[in-house]
């Protein structure tokens, strides 16, 4: 096994950093247009300010920048460590640091000037498209190449998650992104109609299976057990979590499309097998819970045990909501409607950031050599105030859209509509506040984490012994 400093832990703490920043710009767009909602008038009637230009930046900035820094470091870290030996081209994983910064800075510069193929989660102009290839490839070659020159028996279950999540994302991006450009900014997809729709939700879904769900279930299987101090639950029971999670995932995406111009026997299937997920992924959540067996005690002193626990209990919750709103007739009520964004932010916020903090948490002290992070009750003040945010964010969200699906279903004895939508949009205000205030606190926390990890990180000058006075010649 090598020694700590034969790793490569330069492109590990860039990563890390960018993670913070990036999380923190993310969320400060999310915060600003969840005040649009409320006040509207806040675009200042600046094009490139208003809410469907800077709602596409802030989905790619918290899934891509914020999510995907989060995943290039913890797998570079996570993979160094499980096969003993160093990140194969230093070089190569370099390039996928500067890569990915610039296909994020691509984004700023082109999504808030109406530059889009207009595709949920797939937005960015084809040449922005390339270079995502291009970077992924880098990182692709870097990460399996490490795991074929391990110098353990066996892949340990984090990587083989993470390799899905890589392959996964590879092919999603490369078969939805096909476009004919006609210039440097415009492109035309190959696709069209229902065939166009079924193509960008089975990427759509299976980002959200494979970026946002595999590659941070490859961070649980690591970092839980390692703060911990105790090996995972059951290997056996991750190993069938694996095979269960990336043979039935692929299927599911349809259910994003109930109601619409596809086929219904397609609608179907993706319902059935979104219903099957629903295994796997609590296997999963157990199997990371249960890792605490005989340590629960930690959960009274260890803030950063609380954030890996409970973004395991969001992401058991949200695979539980999410095979229920797939059901034909519970869509029927929730499409459309907010209780779909409450779904969205249970997984993003509760599952992704708070998986991700506790990883970032653990990570910062080991990566610049320190006991430990600054404040420890800095910690413990974002965990409450990232948990109460979370949940007023998803819990107004739940009610407001219930509401909003009865508002929009009931009619009159004369079968007229009973509520005009206006009147639904009115009755969703006050929720948008509490949306907003669950928002401010989840940002406030990320501030919180930025301060810390400032403090931990800055260079600690070394005490010098005073010394006397030169004496006189």
């Amino acid at each position: 096994m090598q020694t700590p400093a034969a790793y490569n832990d330069r492109v590990v703490r860039q990563f890390t950093i960018m993670t913070v920043v990036w999380g923190i710009v993310g969320m400060l767009v999310g915060v600003i247009i969840a005040a649009q909602l409320l006040w509207p008038a806040l675009n200042f009637d600046i094009p490139w300010l208003t809410y469907s230009r800077l709602r596409p930046l802030h989905t790619n900035a918290v899934i891509f920048a914020f999510g995907g820094s989060a995943l290039f470091a913890t797998s570079y870290y996570v993979v160094q460590r499980t096969c003993g030996v160093r990140l194969m081209g230093d070089r190569l994983a370099a390039f996928t640091f500067w890569g990915w910064q610039v296909v994020i800075l691509g984004a700023i510069l082109t999504l808030p000037f109406g530059y889009t193929q207009s595709k949920e989660y797939a937005e960015l102009i084809w040449p922005l498209d390339v270079l995502i290839t291009v970077v992924w490839v880098a990182y692709a070659v870097s990460f399996f190449g490490t795991i074929l020159r391990r110098r353990t028996k066996h892949i340990y279950v984090a990587n083989w998650f993470y390799g899905a999540f890589i392959v996964a994302v590879a092919m999603l991006h490369i078969v939805n992104s096909l476009a004919i450009p006609t210039s440097l900014t415009q492109s035309y997809p190959v696709y069209a109609g229902a065939v166009d729709a079924m193509v960008q939700w089975w990427y759509g879904h299976n980002a959200v299976g494979f970026f946002l769900t595999a590659g941070f279930l490859g961070m649980m299987y690591y970092f839980v057990p390692k703060q911990a101090g105790r090996p995972i639950y059951s290997y056996r029971l991750s190993v069938v979590h694996f095979w269960a999670l990336i043979s039935i995932y692929m299927w599911a995406g349809p259910h994003h499309l109930h109601w619409t111009a596809l086929p219904e026997w397609t609608q179907s299937v993706g319902m059935v097998f979104s219903l099957i997920l629903l295994a796997p992924s609590w296997g999963g959540m157990i199997n990371g819970i249960m890792t605490l067996s005989g340590a629960w005690h930690k959960l009274r002193d260890d803030p950063i045990i609380r954030f890996l626990v409970v973004s395991l209990s969001f992401y058991g919750m949200s695979t539980f909501e999410g095979p229920m709103m797939a059901i034909r007739t519970v869509n029927a009520l929730s499409h459309y409607t907010d209780w779909t964004i409450g779904h969205v932010h249970s997984g993003a916020l509760g599952w992704v950031a708070f998986i991700t903090i506790g990883s970032i948490y653990m990570l910062v002290p080991r990566l610049f050599n320190r006991e430990q992070m600054y404040s420890v009750p800095l910690i413990n003040v974002h965990f409450w105030v990232s948990t109460i945010g979370v949940v007023l964010y998803i819990a107004s969200m739940w009610i407001a859209g219930v509401m909003q699906g009865l508002m929009w279903r009931a009619v009159n004895d004369d079968g007229t509509l009973t509520y005009s939508f206006i009147e639904s949009l009115s009755a969703t205000y006050p929720y948008y506040a509490v949306r907003l205030l669950g928002g401010l606190l989840f940002f406030a926390g990320m501030l919180i984490m930025a301060y810390n990890v400032w403090r931990t990180i800055r260079p600690v000058e070394a005490s010098r012994p005073a010394t006397a006075p030169a004496a006189s010649a």
